[in-house]
């Protein structure tokens, strides 16, 4: 980062930045990309180039982009979201064609849909290509836009490229800062007319910025060194999960479907729980009301994997 030669994003001047957006490009198969500083912004973006006030947009209940991003969606782009059965990580093909009927109805016209792969509220569970190719031919001529905050760990952990996934969408946007280690950043990738309209929302958004490279220096080692390194935050996360299971039994934690580096479950006194768990040194939070996530990551090695499996075995109940 202190090396990274700079210059001014803001007119699209940063080699640094223009590298690691050609990088992101290439990586998912699409035309270019933009890097801007959070994943919500680049959801944002989408919504505020891909629909009209006014509008459906259809999603999962619990996607990232409905139900975390602080109601953001009414506010930036005027739109109203469909919110379908997720609770399987996935939405429906069905649900698709019911709500672009719903418009011959009296009913507004749907003008997107919207998937998260992996899933976070279902505990990062990865889509797979089948379902995401029934939910891109049930949108037909609608776009599809991905929020891939963690794409890469569904790469890892299905076998199945980023790439490949990302072509059952029009869009597609992941994070940096999460998994792949970088302080900051997310980018969003699709066509070049998108990329060229996302430039403005970004800035519109207050998303433009100047020497960015320092930040974009620190994306390229995310991409280029830190996808392979997921395989080992999924295989602690199963570990963990398994300790989880083992403590609450009723708590819906199932081993056997941690597969990505998330792991959820349900408690009756969840803030005993995470003040007993920070207590000990772990760090968690709630997504809902009683509802726990534990999360692995870089930082976590397997020595803390066996910190945190103490702190869980003597968790309250």
């Amino acid at each position: 980062m202190a090396d990274a030669e700079v210059g001014d994003d803001g007119y699209r001047e940063d080699p640094t930045v223009n590298e690691l957006q050609a990088v992101y490009a290439e990586r998912v198969g699409k035309a270019a990309a933009l890097f801007v500083p959070s994943g919500v912004m680049a959801n944002q973006i989408a919504l505020r180039v891909l629909t009209q006030p006014g509008t459906i947009v259809v999603a999962g209940a619990r996607q990232h982009i409905v139900a975390y991003e602080l109601g953001a969606a009414g506010r930036n782009a005027g739109i109203q979201f469909d919110p379908v059965d997720d609770s399987d990580g996935t939405i429906r093909a069905a649900d698709v064609v019911r709500a672009r009927q719903a418009a011959d109805y009296h009913q507004p016209t749907t003008s997107l849909v919207c998937v998260e792969n992996t899933h976070m509220p279902a505990g990062g569970v990865p889509w797979s290509l089948s379902a995401l190719r029934d939910v891109r031919e049930a949108a037909g001529d609608l776009p599809v836009h991905m929020d891939g905050a963690r794409l890469f760990n569904a790469e890892i952990a299905t076998g199945v490229s980023a790439a490949e996934f990302a072509d059952e969408a029009t869009t597609v946007m992941s994070c940096l800062s999460k998994g792949l280690c970088a302080p900051v950043g997310s980018l969003l990738a699709g066509p070049v007319d998108f990329i060229e309209a996302a430039v403005i929302e970004r800035k519109r958004l207050g998303g433009a910025m100047r020497q960015a490279g320092v930040l974009a220096a620190a994306g390229l080692v995310a991409l280029q060194k830190m996808v392979d390194r997921l395989a080992d935050d999924h295989r602690r996360a199963r570990e963990l999960a398994e300790a989880v299971a083992e403590r609450w039994p009723d708590g819906g934690c199932v081993p056997e479907r941690v597969v990505t580096n998330i792991v959820l479950f349900h408690s009756r006194a969840p803030g005993r729980v995470l003040d007993h768990l920070r207590s000990e040194g772990v760090l968690a939070d709630s997504i809902a009301p009683g509802l726990i996530r534990l999360m692995t990551h870089h930082d976590v090695d397997d020595a803390g994997i066996e910190q945190a499996k103490r702190a869980v075995a003597g968790a309250p109940h």
